[in-house]
């Protein structure tokens, strides 16, 4: 019998690699939502996916959905998910990560239909930890440092919510950085790669700025994370929330020494006092003893592969 798995967001940057995953998996049939352009990024295997073009704050168009396609098991990854972006714009971040994963919420529960829906938080619920807190489990209080966190708080809360007032099979997952080729250049790494690129084909001069260099971060290749979410999505327990993360931090001038070690370009680096946030955390580093107990994951792709395909990505399309 085959299963249908609907994917919010399906044509953003994680979306896009879940796909590729799960489009020509045995027993599978694959749906999506998109908000605006599904993009050429995946053209290749869209024939294979039931595509549907939807805004998540439109609660009647997302009823229809959800009535058309009926789905077994819905990932919903759709949000507007820069922490640095949110603080440029506070009500827009919160308003629609909040309403529209109520109207998906809302729209199943109204549907009479049950399917296991992955609520997709982040570690940025955390916020500010505390020395003594590192590496962070999920006990670990939350202190949130951005209205992007803010927003992921109640979307984590509202998914514990509707399993407890209405028994709806919800997990949710707090996962930590995830980064890859095609990922924006709102984030950190594919900025500097992103820089880089531009110097070495003489587009920017030899200077790359950089926002806090001090910080520590664990970071995953997002193909090792969305092969943790569909595992999480076959062994996860309804009302639970699970850490995913590397296991490993690294600061964030190692990061880049390392891009920077991909490159002949001779490039100074300078901070740049407008890519600081107001506030940020010195370090998060993630305790995934839950999951791993649960699945046996593990990261499999190292950092210095993954920041060489980001960097290789940039080259190709500066």
């Amino acid at each position: 019998m085959n299963k249908k798995i609907l994917i919010t967001g399906i044509s953003g940057f994680v979306g896009n690699y879940l796909a590729r995953l799960l489009v020509n998996k045995e027993g599978v049939r694959l749906a999506g939502t998109y908000h605006s352009e599904i993009g050429a990024s995946l053209a290749d295997i869209s024939s294979n996916i039931e595509l549907y073009r939807l805004d998540l704050m439109d609660f009647e168009k997302v009823v229809e959905v959800i009535e058309k396609c009926k789905p077994d098991e819905i990932y919903h990854l759709a949000a507007l998910a820069s922490a640095a972006k949110s603080f440029e714009n506070p009500s827009l971040v919160v308003t629609n990560n909040i309403t529209s994963q109520l109207n998906l919420l809302e729209a199943v529960r109204k549907g009479n239909i049950n399917p296991k829906i992955m609520i997709i938080s982040s570690a940025e619920v955390y916020g500010i930890v505390s020395p003594s807190d590192i590496p962070v489990d999920e006990q670990t209080p939350l202190k949130p440092a951005s209205p992007y966190a803010i927003s992921k708080i109640a979307q984590d809360y509202m998914g514990l919510q509707y399993n407890i007032s209405y028994n709806l099979n919800i997990i949710r997952v707090r996962p930590f950085n995830h980064i890859g080729p095609g990922q924006t250049d709102q984030f950190a790494t594919s900025a500097f790669a992103k820089k880089v690129a531009e110097i070495e084909s003489g587009k920017r001069e030899p200077i790359l700025t950089v926002g806090n260099l001090e910080a520590k971060r664990d970071f995953t290749n997002v193909k090792d994370m969305v092969r943790a979410y569909v595992l999480l999505m076959e062994k996860g327990i309804a009302g639970e929330v699970y850490n995913i993360g590397s296991g490993k931090s690294y600061k964030m001038s190692d990061v880049l020494n390392i891009l920077l070690s991909f490159s002949n370009a001779k490039i100074k680096v300078e901070v740049d006092p407008k890519l600081l946030r107001p506030s940020d955390n010195p370090e998060l580093l993630c305790d995934n003893t839950k999951f791993k107990n649960l699945t046996n994951w593990t990261a499999e792709i190292s950092i210095e592969k993954t920041l060489e395909e980001i960097l290789e990505f940039w080259r190709k399309n500066v």
